[in-house]
């Protein structure tokens, strides 16, 4: 009976957090689309538009799929409570490793862009600097 419950409860659970990660990809997604829409359509109308805007663009964007992935990664973890043999919680353990390497390397791309723009432009009270911008951003 208890068995019944959990798995009664937790799958619900899993397509709750599967879903908010999919709403975070697909905000993000289209959030990032209309913004390099933007850009482009200023480069071609002669507007000077210079490589920090798409590197900050690139960079939030990356912040939003590292929230989504980890809310995957969540899923998986809910999920594997419940998952009744090995095969499917080895399944979810190799999908588990794929998003954490995803995110590992997103999260570095991103700390490497981040500190090399911290030593290109240096940071001032008027202006707004990528690491300030990156940090509101999840």
């Amino acid at each position: 009976m208890l068995k019944a419950w959990l798995i009664g409860f937790t799958e619900p659970v899993v397509v709750v957090i599967d879903g908010m990660a999919l709403v975070i990809v697909a905000v993000a997604s289209l959030h990032a689309f209309c913004v390099a829409a933007s850009l482009f359509w200023a480069q071609l109308r002669g507007r000077n538009v210079d490589g920090h805007a798409r590197r900050t663009l690139w960079l939030t964007y990356g912040r939003w799929l590292v929230a989504a992935l980890t809310f995957q990664l969540a899923a998986d973890i809910v999920e594997s409570s419940i998952a009744p043999s090995w095969k499917e919680v080895g399944m979810l353990g190799a999908v588990a490793l794929i998003r954490t390497f995803l995110n590992y390397f997103l999260e570095r791309d991103i700390d490497e862009i981040r500190e090399r723009e911290g030593r290109k432009r240096p940071a001032t009270a008027d202006s707004t600097d990528l690491a300030s911008s990156v940090e509101t951003s999840p």
